[in-house]
């Protein structure tokens, strides 16, 4: 490696800005740790870096797509790989079906009292879960990625109910613009936010104004438990309603704030034409200074 191709070289990733010194100690780490593996070194260099996620987790799997790029930019020369091993995201099966109660649930919300709120998330309970959305949403069933808790709320012993909620996506004007930070100042923060992914009342659940109900309670609970795995609070959640199917008015009931719509044309789009529905955008903030949580510089 020669050290002078780098010099005054400053390039950023997820995030993370690299300078030309960064990378020569990355050479160095992998010098200095012959036979190491990419995994390996992948780890030392967070630990070396304190690069680590709220929870205290190590960023490696971040750490690997940083070094990979920059081996195959020739700014450094990672050892050879030792497996190849299979990406479980590629050829993941679909939830297997798992049978439930069926019988039609014609009552008032009052008469439902109490309804059981259960994060399944790591449990036995997480495959039904996932196969109840997998059946019955319309959206089925889709593996988040990054911080995530999925709850089945029950009334008595039946499951009337899903919710999923996610890390929140990284760009969205309108709920941007809505808190009132700037690029950098989102991605530093973007992790005290999350989204509801999945939420679904059965349809042979039919109990009016239920659905406000339970977005009721649901924000009362969910940064409780946040906070109890990840170890960091959140201040704003977020959703999506496809206008086209939805009206949106549980989310209305339940107090959440209409931000605007999405765009349509989906994270990636180089095109700048609609691809997709438009969604309408709803936020909730979970405490009232949630802008100056949200804003605040990190270090």
């Amino acid at each position: 490696m020669c050290y002078g191709s780098v010099m005054n070289l400053e390039i950023t990733y997820r995030g993370k800005h690299i300078s030309s010194e960064d990378i020569i100690f990355i050479q160095e780490l992998i010098d200095k740790n012959p036979g190491e593996s990419r995994w390996s070194l992948s780890k030392k260099l967070c630990e070396a870096w304190r690069w680590v996620q709220p929870n205290g987790a190590l960023r490696d799997m971040v750490c690997r797509g940083l070094m990979l790029e920059l081996h195959r930019s020739g700014l450094i020369t990672l050892p050879p790989k030792k497996t190849n091993p299979a990406n479980p995201f590629v050829h993941r099966r679909k939830p297997s079906s798992i049978q439930v109660d069926t019988t039609p649930l014609n009552i008032s919300v009052s008469r439902m009292q109490p309804l059981q709120f259960l994060q399944v998330r790591r449990t036995r309970q997480e495959k039904l879960f996932n196969s109840l959305i997998e059946q019955y949403h319309y959206l089925g069933y889709c593996h988040p990625v990054g911080e995530q808790l999925k709850y089945l709320v029950y009334f008595h012993e039946r499951p009337v109910a899903c919710f999923a909620w996610s890390s929140a996506p990284r760009h969205i004007g309108c709920r941007d613009r809505f808190i009132g930070w700037n690029q950098e100042t989102r991605k530093k923060n973007i992790f005290m936010m999350a989204y509801t992914s999945r939420f679904l009342i059965f349809p042979w659940i039919r109990v009016k104004c239920l659905a406000s109900h339970l977005l009721s309670k649901m924000v009362r609970i969910l940064p409780i438990d946040w906070f109890s795995i990840y170890q960091h609070q959140i201040y704003f959640l977020e959703t999506f309603v496809d206008t086209e199917r939805f009206t949106g008015t549980s989310y209305q009931a339940a107090n959440w704030i209409y931000l605007g719509k999405t765009t349509g044309r989906g994270k990636n789009d180089q095109t700048f034409k609609q691809n997709r529905s438009l969604k309408a955008v709803y936020g909730y903030p979970l405490r009232k200074d949630f802008r100056n949580k949200l804003c605040e510089a990190t270090t």
